[in-house]
Protein backbone atom coordinates (compact mmCIF):
# COMPACT_ATOMS: atom_id res chain seq x y z
CA UNK A 1 0.00 0.00 0.00
CA UNK A 2 1.58 3.53 -1.07
CA UNK A 3 1.10 5.52 2.08
CA UNK A 4 3.74 8.79 1.05
CA UNK A 5 1.12 11.64 -0.53
CA UNK A 6 4.06 12.03 -3.12
CA UNK A 7 4.53 8.40 -4.11
CA UNK A 8 0.65 8.42 -4.63
CA UNK A 9 0.73 11.42 -6.79
CA UNK A 10 3.98 9.63 -9.03
CA UNK A 11 2.13 6.82 -9.34
CA UNK A 12 -0.89 8.31 -10.18
CA UNK A 13 0.60 10.18 -12.73
CA UNK A 14 2.27 6.90 -14.20
CA UNK A 15 -0.97 5.12 -14.82
CA UNK A 16 -2.51 8.26 -16.13
CA UNK A 17 0.70 8.28 -18.75
CA UNK A 18 0.37 4.48 -19.75
CA UNK A 19 -3.60 5.20 -19.76
CA UNK A 20 -3.30 8.12 -22.82
CA UNK A 21 -0.59 6.33 -24.36
CA UNK A 22 -3.03 3.59 -24.81
CA UNK A 23 -6.49 5.14 -25.23
CA UNK A 24 -5.25 7.96 -27.14
CA UNK A 25 -4.62 6.38 -30.52
CA UNK A 26 -8.13 5.03 -30.57
CA UNK A 27 -9.48 7.99 -29.09
CA UNK A 28 -8.60 9.71 -32.26
CA UNK A 29 -10.04 7.70 -34.42
CA UNK A 30 -13.27 9.12 -33.43
CA UNK A 31 -13.18 13.03 -34.87
CA UNK A 32 -11.28 11.74 -37.64
CA UNK A 33 -14.41 9.34 -38.44
CA UNK A 34 -17.10 12.56 -38.62
CA UNK A 35 -15.12 14.46 -40.82
CA UNK A 36 -16.35 16.21 -43.72
CA UNK A 37 -12.97 15.97 -45.86
CA UNK A 38 -11.87 13.67 -48.17
CA UNK A 39 -8.96 12.10 -46.43
CA UNK A 40 -7.79 11.64 -42.69
CA UNK A 41 -4.93 13.64 -43.48
CA UNK A 42 -6.54 16.75 -41.38
CA UNK A 43 -6.73 16.39 -37.76
CA UNK A 44 -8.76 17.67 -35.99
CA UNK A 45 -11.08 18.13 -38.61
CA UNK A 46 -11.96 21.76 -39.45
CA UNK A 47 -15.75 20.31 -40.49
CA UNK A 48 -17.98 17.92 -39.15
CA UNK A 49 -20.37 15.28 -41.35
CA UNK A 50 -21.71 11.75 -40.65
CA UNK A 51 -21.50 11.42 -44.28
CA UNK A 52 -19.13 8.55 -44.02
CA UNK A 53 -21.15 6.54 -41.79
CA UNK A 54 -23.72 7.08 -44.65
CA UNK A 55 -21.12 5.88 -47.48
CA UNK A 56 -20.05 2.71 -44.85
CA UNK A 57 -23.64 1.72 -44.34
CA UNK A 58 -25.03 2.22 -48.20
CA UNK A 59 -21.54 0.40 -49.36
CA UNK A 60 -22.05 -2.91 -50.83
CA UNK A 61 -18.56 -4.53 -49.83
CA UNK A 62 -18.68 -2.89 -46.07
CA UNK A 63 -22.58 -4.40 -45.84
CA UNK A 64 -21.36 -7.70 -47.48
CA UNK A 65 -18.31 -7.84 -44.96
CA UNK A 66 -20.38 -6.78 -42.14
CA UNK A 67 -23.01 -9.96 -42.82
CA UNK A 68 -19.83 -11.82 -42.98
CA UNK A 69 -18.51 -10.66 -39.58
CA UNK A 70 -21.40 -11.41 -37.63
CA UNK A 71 -22.11 -14.86 -38.92
CA UNK A 72 -18.74 -15.95 -38.38
CA UNK A 73 -18.71 -14.64 -34.86
CA UNK A 74 -22.34 -15.90 -33.94
CA UNK A 75 -21.44 -19.34 -35.08
CA UNK A 76 -17.78 -19.03 -33.27
CA UNK A 77 -19.98 -18.49 -29.75
CA UNK A 78 -21.73 -21.16 -30.14
CA UNK A 79 -19.26 -23.56 -31.06
CA UNK A 80 -16.54 -22.13 -28.63
CA UNK A 81 -18.92 -21.94 -25.98
CA UNK A 82 -20.05 -25.40 -26.24
CA UNK A 83 -17.17 -26.70 -26.58
CA UNK A 84 -14.82 -24.91 -24.33
CA UNK A 85 -17.64 -25.19 -21.09
CA UNK A 86 -17.36 -29.20 -21.60
CA UNK A 87 -13.75 -28.71 -21.58
CA UNK A 88 -14.04 -26.94 -18.47
CA UNK A 89 -16.17 -29.22 -16.64
CA UNK A 90 -14.19 -32.34 -17.97
CA UNK A 91 -11.42 -30.89 -16.73
CA UNK A 92 -11.87 -29.14 -13.34
CA UNK A 93 -13.52 -32.30 -12.42
CA UNK A 94 -11.06 -34.90 -13.32
CA UNK A 95 -7.88 -36.33 -12.27
CA UNK A 96 -5.54 -37.90 -14.91
CA UNK A 97 -2.27 -37.88 -15.78
CA UNK A 98 -1.07 -35.00 -18.61
CA UNK A 99 -4.08 -32.93 -17.45
CA UNK A 100 -1.85 -30.12 -16.68
CA UNK A 101 -0.94 -30.78 -20.31
CA UNK A 102 -4.10 -30.73 -21.76
CA UNK A 103 -4.68 -27.36 -19.93
CA UNK A 104 -1.88 -25.80 -21.50
CA UNK A 105 -2.95 -27.41 -24.93
CA UNK A 106 -6.49 -25.81 -24.61
CA UNK A 107 -5.22 -22.33 -23.67
CA UNK A 108 -1.86 -22.31 -25.77
CA UNK A 109 -3.59 -20.57 -28.76
CA UNK A 110 -3.11 -17.60 -25.90
CA UNK A 111 0.77 -17.77 -26.26
CA UNK A 112 0.98 -18.71 -29.34
CA UNK A 113 1.66 -16.12 -32.02
CA UNK A 114 -1.24 -15.36 -34.29
CA UNK A 115 1.13 -14.83 -37.38
CA UNK A 116 2.42 -18.86 -36.47
CA UNK A 117 -1.65 -19.75 -35.94
CA UNK A 118 -2.47 -18.45 -39.64
CA UNK A 119 0.23 -20.49 -41.22
CA UNK A 120 -0.29 -23.81 -39.87
CA UNK A 121 -4.35 -23.53 -40.27
CA UNK A 122 -3.37 -21.99 -44.02
CA UNK A 123 -1.80 -24.89 -44.60
CA UNK A 124 -4.14 -27.53 -43.18
CA UNK A 125 -6.84 -25.49 -44.50
CA UNK A 126 -6.05 -25.32 -47.78
CA UNK A 127 -5.42 -29.01 -48.31
CA UNK A 128 -8.63 -29.62 -46.87
CA UNK A 129 -10.36 -26.95 -49.03
CA UNK A 130 -11.85 -24.73 -46.70
CA UNK A 131 -9.92 -21.65 -47.04
CA UNK A 132 -12.10 -19.36 -48.73
CA UNK A 133 -15.46 -20.52 -46.75
CA UNK A 134 -17.38 -19.35 -43.57
CA UNK A 135 -16.59 -23.21 -42.28
CA UNK A 136 -13.01 -22.51 -42.27
CA UNK A 137 -13.13 -18.54 -40.85
CA UNK A 138 -15.59 -20.38 -37.82
CA UNK A 139 -13.40 -23.36 -37.37
CA UNK A 140 -10.38 -21.05 -37.17
CA UNK A 141 -12.01 -18.27 -34.92
CA UNK A 142 -13.23 -21.27 -32.59
CA UNK A 143 -10.16 -22.67 -32.13
CA UNK A 144 -8.56 -18.98 -31.11
CA UNK A 145 -12.14 -18.27 -28.85
CA UNK A 146 -12.10 -21.42 -27.43
CA UNK A 147 -9.09 -20.61 -24.31
CA UNK A 148 -11.47 -17.43 -22.94
CA UNK A 149 -14.54 -19.85 -22.61
CA UNK A 150 -11.96 -22.32 -20.64
CA UNK A 151 -10.31 -20.23 -18.40
CA UNK A 152 -14.05 -17.75 -17.75
CA UNK A 153 -15.51 -21.01 -17.07
CA UNK A 154 -12.82 -22.49 -14.97
CA UNK A 155 -12.84 -19.25 -12.75
CA UNK A 156 -16.39 -19.63 -12.37
CA UNK A 157 -16.11 -22.92 -11.12
CA UNK A 158 -13.90 -22.54 -8.31
CA UNK A 159 -16.42 -20.38 -6.74
CA UNK A 160 -19.65 -23.38 -6.99
CA UNK A 161 -20.75 -24.91 -4.12
CA UNK A 162 -20.03 -28.81 -4.87
CA UNK A 163 -22.42 -29.43 -2.00
CA UNK A 164 -25.70 -28.28 -4.04
CA UNK A 165 -25.04 -30.49 -6.62
CA UNK A 166 -24.81 -33.53 -4.36
CA UNK A 167 -28.02 -32.04 -2.89
CA UNK A 168 -29.26 -32.30 -6.25
CA UNK A 169 -28.37 -35.86 -7.10
CA UNK A 170 -29.54 -37.10 -3.60
CA UNK A 171 -33.02 -35.53 -4.15
CA UNK A 172 -33.20 -38.37 -6.72
CA UNK A 173 -32.42 -35.65 -10.29
CA UNK A 174 -30.18 -37.70 -12.33
CA UNK A 175 -26.68 -35.85 -13.97
CA UNK A 176 -28.29 -34.01 -16.83
CA UNK A 177 -30.76 -32.31 -14.83
CA UNK A 178 -28.44 -31.53 -12.37
CA UNK A 179 -26.30 -30.03 -15.20
CA UNK A 180 -29.56 -27.76 -16.75
CA UNK A 181 -31.11 -27.17 -13.44
CA UNK A 182 -28.45 -26.31 -10.97
CA UNK A 183 -24.72 -26.39 -12.31
CA UNK A 184 -25.28 -24.27 -15.36
CA UNK A 185 -27.52 -21.30 -13.76
CA UNK A 186 -24.64 -21.30 -10.97
CA UNK A 187 -22.04 -20.78 -13.51
CA UNK A 188 -23.99 -19.14 -16.21
CA UNK A 189 -22.16 -15.74 -15.79
CA UNK A 190 -18.22 -17.47 -16.39
CA UNK A 191 -20.25 -18.69 -19.73
CA UNK A 192 -21.31 -15.57 -21.02
CA UNK A 193 -18.17 -13.69 -20.06
CA UNK A 194 -16.61 -16.59 -22.36
CA UNK A 195 -19.18 -16.38 -24.80
CA UNK A 196 -18.67 -12.39 -24.96
CA UNK A 197 -14.69 -12.31 -25.07
CA UNK A 198 -15.28 -15.35 -27.64
CA UNK A 199 -17.59 -12.62 -29.96
CA UNK A 200 -14.93 -9.87 -29.20
CA UNK A 201 -12.04 -12.25 -30.47
CA UNK A 202 -13.99 -13.14 -33.71
CA UNK A 203 -15.42 -9.91 -34.55
CA UNK A 204 -11.74 -7.99 -33.92
CA UNK A 205 -9.40 -10.84 -35.48
CA UNK A 206 -7.76 -10.08 -38.75
CA UNK A 207 -4.62 -11.70 -39.15
CA UNK A 208 -6.08 -15.13 -39.23
CA UNK A 209 -8.23 -13.97 -41.53
CA UNK A 210 -6.31 -12.45 -43.91
CA UNK A 211 -4.92 -16.09 -44.59
CA UNK A 212 -8.07 -18.00 -45.05
CA UNK A 213 -10.45 -15.26 -46.78
CA UNK A 214 -11.02 -14.33 -49.99
CA UNK A 215 -11.92 -10.94 -52.41
CA UNK A 216 -15.40 -12.83 -52.25
CA UNK A 217 -15.44 -13.65 -48.42
CA UNK A 218 -14.27 -10.78 -46.51
CA UNK A 219 -14.74 -9.78 -42.93
CA UNK A 220 -14.70 -6.37 -41.46
CA UNK A 221 -10.98 -6.29 -40.07
CA UNK A 222 -9.81 -7.98 -43.60
CA UNK A 223 -11.43 -5.33 -45.56
CA UNK A 224 -10.41 -2.58 -43.16
CA UNK A 225 -6.50 -3.76 -43.45
CA UNK A 226 -7.10 -3.57 -47.43
CA UNK A 227 -7.95 0.32 -46.96
CA UNK A 228 -5.46 1.33 -45.11
CA UNK A 229 -2.89 -0.70 -47.04
CA UNK A 230 -3.03 2.98 -49.58
CA UNK A 231 -4.58 5.94 -48.33
CA UNK A 232 -5.99 5.99 -44.78
CA UNK A 233 -10.12 7.19 -45.62
CA UNK A 234 -12.39 9.03 -43.07
CA UNK A 235 -14.68 5.55 -44.12
CA UNK A 236 -12.27 3.23 -42.67
CA UNK A 237 -12.26 5.09 -39.05
CA UNK A 238 -15.95 4.88 -39.13
CA UNK A 239 -15.85 1.47 -39.83
CA UNK A 240 -13.13 1.44 -36.80
CA UNK A 241 -14.87 3.57 -34.71
CA UNK A 242 -18.13 1.05 -34.78
CA UNK A 243 -15.55 -2.28 -34.03
CA UNK A 244 -14.65 0.16 -30.96
CA UNK A 245 -18.01 0.69 -29.54
CA UNK A 246 -19.03 -2.96 -30.07
CA UNK A 247 -15.61 -4.12 -27.89
CA UNK A 248 -16.25 -1.54 -25.74
CA UNK A 249 -19.87 -2.74 -25.31
CA UNK A 250 -19.02 -6.51 -24.76
CA UNK A 251 -16.39 -5.25 -22.33
CA UNK A 252 -19.12 -3.27 -20.02
CA UNK A 253 -21.27 -6.19 -20.25
CA UNK A 254 -18.66 -8.63 -18.84
CA UNK A 255 -18.23 -6.28 -16.28
CA UNK A 256 -21.93 -6.44 -15.46
CA UNK A 257 -22.18 -9.99 -15.66
CA UNK A 258 -19.23 -11.24 -13.70
CA UNK A 259 -20.44 -8.34 -11.26
CA UNK A 260 -23.88 -9.43 -10.62
CA UNK A 261 -22.58 -12.79 -10.83
CA UNK A 262 -20.22 -12.47 -8.16
CA UNK A 263 -23.14 -11.05 -5.96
Amino acid sequence: MIRSPLARVAFGAVVVAIAAFLLLPTIIIFPISFSAASDASQFPPATYSLKWYESVLLDPAWQSATITSFKTSCLTVIFSVVLGTSAALALFRSHFAGKAAVQALLLSPLVTPVIVLAIGMFMVFSSWRLVGTLVGLVAANTVLSIPFVVASVTATLHTLNPNLEFASAGLGAGPWRTFWRVTLPLIFPGVMAGAIFAFIASWDEVVVAIFLTTPSLRTLPVLIWSGVRGEISPAVAAVGSILIMISAIGMIAVYLITKGGSR
